[in-house]
């Protein structure tokens, strides 16, 4: 369906923080995102988009932290384009090489996140997918121009040359929205990497962030010297969960996902995150 979200109650400022769950484990997810939005001391209103694939009784653990709850669909498209862009097939055609993407993982919910051009109540929103935490107030980014993401750095400087949707900045519009769907939905269009592709398509001079404001977790063992605890804003957990128990980089990322699990119990939560020990260094350049 291509109806506006139905949410739960009217909006209170004129800003967003929006996130979007699927399932139950980004419902997990999204417990930790808005208790560490909720520790930044932001004014703007927390946003949860929510498909079918959630109960009602699943959104209770988000609750204590008063977001805007918002039912929504996936998009309109066609059986064609569904078809393309089923995970099998999908996957099949763009292998993750890189790390694993959970099971959980339904590459067609990806563009429900162009939803955001319908909730034109608001002047301008924020998107954080709901496997992020939030670690410094990210406020300044709503008088940041629409289209703006961080690179997908994590490897290398060919990295900069993608950019990553886990965090970015719109403009709600209905109008726009409408526009992206004519162009999303064309016969024979195949979005290798899903909205990603697509928003690049879209916005081809997107803007870039900083890093920091979408550190993606590979960095803190494949380019260590980029980390810095001091500047980063949101950590985002691309591929593996923090919340997966026993995947095969577990020990690696061992700090990063204690950090995580802090913030989804609330107990033990750094009071200085700067404070916090940096990565160590690859063993190829330690012996160099």
């Amino acid at each position: 369906m291509s109806d506006a979200p139905e949410f739960d109650r009217a909006p209170a400022s004129s800003f967003a923080y929006v996130t979007l769950v699927t399932n139950r484990d980004y419902v997990l997810g999204a417990s930790a995102l808005l208790r560490s939005l909720r520790r930044t001391d932001t004014g703007a209103d927390l946003v949860v988009l929510f498909t079918p694939g959630v109960d009602e009784q699943d959104l209770s653990v988000l609750r204590p932290f008063k977001p805007r709850l918002g039912r929504c669909g996936r998009l309109p498209t066609s059986a064609e384009f569904n078809q393309l862009h089923e995970r099998g097939r999908l996957h099949a055609a763009a292998p993750f090489t890189k790390g694993g993407k959970p099971v959980f993982h339904t590459p067609l919910d990806n563009f429900v996140k162009l939803r955001l051009w319908q909730l034109d109540e608001y002047e301008k929103v924020v998107f954080i997918d709901a496997d992020a935490l939030v670690l410094k107030n990210c406020d300044k980014l709503f008088s940041y121009p629409e289209f703006c993401a961080a690179p997908n750095v994590y490897e290398g400087l060919a990295d900069f040359q993608r950019m990553n949707s886990g965090v970015f900045t719109a403009r709600p519009d209905r109008a726009t929205f409408d526009a992206m769907l004519s162009q999303l939905d064309r016969p024979g269009t195949f979005w290798r990497r899903t909205d990603q592709s697509f928003l690049e398509s879209f916005f081809p001079d997107w803007h870039g962030l900083p890093v920091y404001y979408n550190m993606l977790q590979y960095v803190w063992f494949n380019l260590p010297d980029l980390w810095d605890w001091g500047q980063i804003h949101v950590l985002h957990y691309q591929y593996e969960k923090p919340w997966q128990a026993g995947h095969e980089k577990a020990e690696r990322l061992r700090l990063l996902i204690d950090l995580w699990q802090a913030y989804a119990s609330g107990d033990g939560i750094p009071d200085d995150l700067s404070g916090l020990p940096g990565p160590e260094a690859p063993a190829d350049k330690r012996a160099s």
